[in-house]
């Protein structure tokens, strides 16, 4: 694949700012379209698909920050001469082409296409028919960012497929695909994993848990349930589990007091039989596939447990390995917790809702990915180049 050149790279995104800013009616008529399509049984679907004019100012600085990021590409990694005169540099590499797969959120089209655009390589955008009037409308604007700069269209393509087609592009692509990354619920992972046929990095469900420890501070815990359960119910960095320590002290109490709180927020609160015993006016959990669910909305799981281990090993067994966190004022305690929890990010006394490529510095992000190859967590620039080794001698043969 041809390398461009970095300025030539920002050109083009800073047409593309222009683009948008300057066809912000046209880009909010086609998101109404969009909308007054969607059945709003989903709430969580439809807060992603929206567009209006302070998503669009987020479009707009995603592309600057990225612009603003140093190019990836070609970047040395390390330098070493071997004894026998061979010289062997290791360089950052484009991946090539990167397919992505994704529901309802017209930002991914901006953000997935000018991170894999920056880091040199082309991207397939399958969006879902829910967003189809803005993703089309995108699309155009980058397609007219790329004609302004005289580079072809097919650096950023979108594709028109149904379930049908796509699982056959999958299976039989028509143009080579180097990466494939599924953004969405459990279904489409699993439907691109059983028919792709190169290599899957899965963007994962939530379903994060919290494990409140016996000595943690209680404002501190209500403060950060609250708001990684209702900051943003359709973030993949929502919780959805809370595990509180028996021997916390105060349990019951503490335990109203949660209630309260949540209902305050109205969360619709589910629990386990043991804490029933105390909530009893609470619906308890009767069925352990619920442990396993990503609920994206108003809605909290709460549970008991002896202890720490415990609560590790209920976490590792049911979280999608997005996100978990633990409230205590033991340094120990939590890192002993932050070690052998298996997920892509572990927080002390702080919210999930921090998992996110802009809140941790990393800025625009492909994805969250929840796969341990061969990255995980944000999918920012610097996570869309794979590496390459050049090696140089002087009629070297091996014997």
């Amino acid at each position: 694949m041809k390398l461009i050149n970095e300025k030539l790279k920002n050109n083009v995104l800073a047409s593309m700012m222009t683009i948008i800013d300057k066809n912000r009616e046209t880009l909010l008529s086609a998101n109404k379209k969009d909308l007054d399509a969607f059945q709003k049984d989903d709430q969580a679907l439809y807060d992603r698909l929206v567009v209006n004019d302070a998503k669009i100012d987020e479009m707009i600085n995603a592309i600057s920050e990225v612009k603003n990021q140093t190019d990836p590409v070609s970047k040395e990694i390390s330098r070493r001469e071997l004894d026998n005169g061979l010289k062997i540099i290791n360089k950052t590499a484009p991946f090539g082409t990167i397919m992505i797969i994704y529901e309802s959120r017209p930002d991914v089209t901006i953000e997935a296409a000018v991170l894999a655009f920056k880091a040199n390589n082309k991207i397939l955008l399958k969006g879902g028919k829910e967003a189809y009037h803005s993703n089309k409308i995108l699309v155009k604007f980058w397609h007219d960012a790329l004609r302004a700069n005289n580079l072809e269209t097919d650096w950023i393509k979108m594709l028109e497929l149904n379930r049908e087609e796509t699982q056959a592009f999958l299976k039989n692509p028509t143009e080579p695909i180097d990466l494939i990354v599924p953004r969405g619920g459990e279904r489409l992972i699993q439907f691109v994993k059983e028919n792709a046929s190169c290599a899957v990095l899965v963007s994962g469900r939530g379903n994060n848990f919290l494990y409140v420890a016996e000595d943690a501070d209680w404002k501190k815990t209500l403060e950060v349930i609250i708001n990684a359960k209702t900051d943003k119910i359709s973030g993949c960095n929502a919780l959805d589990k809370v595990l509180i320590d028996k021997h916390i002290p105060n349990y019951e109490a503490k335990l109203n007091e949660l209630k309260e709180v949540l209902e305050a927020s109205k969360v619709n609160i589910i629990v386990d039989s043991e804490v029933k015993k105390t909530l009893s006016s609470t619906t308890e959990i009767e069925n352990e596939a619920i442990w396993f669910e990503e609920f994206l909305a108003m809605k909290i799981a709460i549970g008991a447990v002896e202890n720490m281990d415990e609560a590790i090993s209920k976490i590792n067994k049911y979280s999608g390995g997005h996100s978990s966190a633990i409230l205590t004022e033991s340094t120990e305690k939590a890192a002993h917790f932050m070690e052998n929890i298996d997920s892509a990010a572990v927080y002390h006394n702080a919210s999930t809702r921090f998992t996110d490529g802009g809140q941790m510095g990393v800025g625009a992000e492909l994805a969250i990915s929840t796969d341990k190859l061969h990255h995980r967590g944000p999918l920012g620039l610097k996570q869309l180049v794979t590496n390459k080794y050049y090696v140089y001698g002087d009629g070297h043969v091996r014997v």
